[in-house]
């Protein structure tokens, strides 16, 4: 996983419960992973963002064709 070993989990998992407390570190999580989650549905709509402006775009061309 990610080539990090079960032994350094537990390191990180550690420094994070000195570094945070036990009462933060599980609603810190919960706002790591609704980012990751927010930011996974960014990347999905991307491109379905990137063709509609493609549509706008070429919609004003065409208009300012006609009136040419």
């Amino acid at each position: 996983m990610f080539g990090i070993s079960t032994q350094e989990l537990l390191i990180l998992a550690a420094i994070l419960l000195l570094l945070f407390g036990a009462s933060r570190l599980p609603s810190l999580m919960r706002n790591m992973g609704r980012s990751v989650n927010e930011f996974k549905h960014g990347l999905r709509d991307q491109p379905k963002d990137h063709e509609a402006i493609e549509e706008k775009d070429s919609s004003e061309e065409a208009a300012e064709q006609a009136a040419s």
